[in-house]
């Protein structure tokens, strides 16, 4: 028996037909010390009936009930019963290559406390991926092979959900679990990043992540638009803003446009600029809208970036760059 139990938490709702791939891919494993905690999340198929019966046939599954509702209050039972050294979550729908649990409890132990292992994802689907999904793979396992994943966490969830690992102890010091805020992995990624945790490189693609229509991350509200934004602009305010400084919202489209609304909901001044021509010198929600070229005369800036358009986004980097401007610092991608 290897080294550190791993606790596997597991939320599920109606996942029966994918539920004996996800099992045996975890009974398959090479590292053998694991424990699942899967909780039923009040399913209306045989999802339950199915995992009790491979509970009956090995006793490292345990099958609980949800105390409340939803993926959130899920996690939160099966962690009260968890009773690993190590902590990792698995979506019940998605595949675990035969290696991850060996892979991610041996960097782990190679580098000690402090550090999350994640592992690169490869998506797939009977009816093909989306050029938006692969896009999304392609940029996260770039972030992963290199452990650069917080360098661009404004701009989408930069640790997969279903394929990180830490100590328990480092779990316990980011709250785990606890906090009610949707999207529950996004608000962790931050969580893990507040606390300056590194993340440990990765080139082995170690988790199947499988995509379909009525996927909770593409049905549920709480994973809509406007949740990811409410998640950004809080952390941002929290971790990076430097109330010393006049702060900027570049863009004016939907995301420009909440972030804005956020702002003023907290009385927080900011300059609104934009390059469009049409709507330069006009007022949204009272704040006048002015050309980029105002953030030269600014004192030493902070500036959220809301423009979607990738050339757009290459322009404004070059941009920042040539006024001696530095990512992570003085601007954020928030798209």
């Amino acid at each position: 028996m290897q080294n550190g139990k791993v606790s596997i938490i597991i939320p599920f709702k109606n996942t029966a037909h994918f539920l004996p791939e996800c099992l045996n891919s975890i009974i398959a494993q090479t590292y053998e010390n694991w424990e699942v905690l899967a909780v039923n999340d009040h399913s209306t198929d045989e999802s339950f009936e199915l995992l009790t019966s491979y509970s009956i046939k090995d006793e490292r599954i345990k099958v609980l009930h949800n105390k409340g509702n939803g993926i959130i209050p899920a996690l939160q039972t099966a962690y009260s019963k968890s009773s690993g050294q190590f902590i990792t979550r698995m979506d019940s729908d998605d595949i675990m290559k035969p290696e991850r649990l060996a892979a991610m409890t041996n960097s782990l132990i190679d580098n000690g406390k402090g550090y999350v292992a994640v592992g690169q994802v490869k998506y797939f689907s009977n009816r093909g991926i989306s050029n938006g999904y692969e896009r999304y793979e392609e940029w996260l396992n770039l972030l992963t092979a290199t452990g650069n994943n917080f360098d661009e966490i404004y701009k989408e969830c930069v640790i997969p959900s279903p394929c990180w690992m830490v100590h328990r102890d480092d779990f316990e010091k980011c709250n785990g679990f606890a906090p009610q805020r949707y999207p529950e992995d996004y608000d962790l990624t931050f969580r893990f990043y507040e606390q300056d945790f590194k993340i440990i490189p990765c080139n082995q693609v170690l988790h199947l992540w499988r995509d379909y229509d009525t996927r909770t991350s593409r049905t549920h509200e709480h994973y809509a638009q406007n949740y990811f934004l409410d998640i950004k602009l809080h952390y941002f305010l929290k971790l990076n803003r430097d109330i010393n400084r006049p702060l900027v919202v570049w863009g004016a489209g939907f995301k420009g446009k909440k972030i804005a609304k956020g702002l003023k909901k907290k009385d927080l001044d900011f300059v609104w600029l934009c390059d469009n021509p049409k709507k330069i010198g006009k007022k949204i929600y009272g704040k006048k809208m002015v050309h980029f070229e105002a953030l030269q005369g600014l004192s030493n800036p902070q500036s959220i970036i809301t423009v979607a358009n990738e050339d757009a986004q290459k322009e404004i980097r070059d941009y920042f760059t040539d006024l001696g401007q530095s990512p992570m610092q003085d601007y954020f991608f928030f798209c």
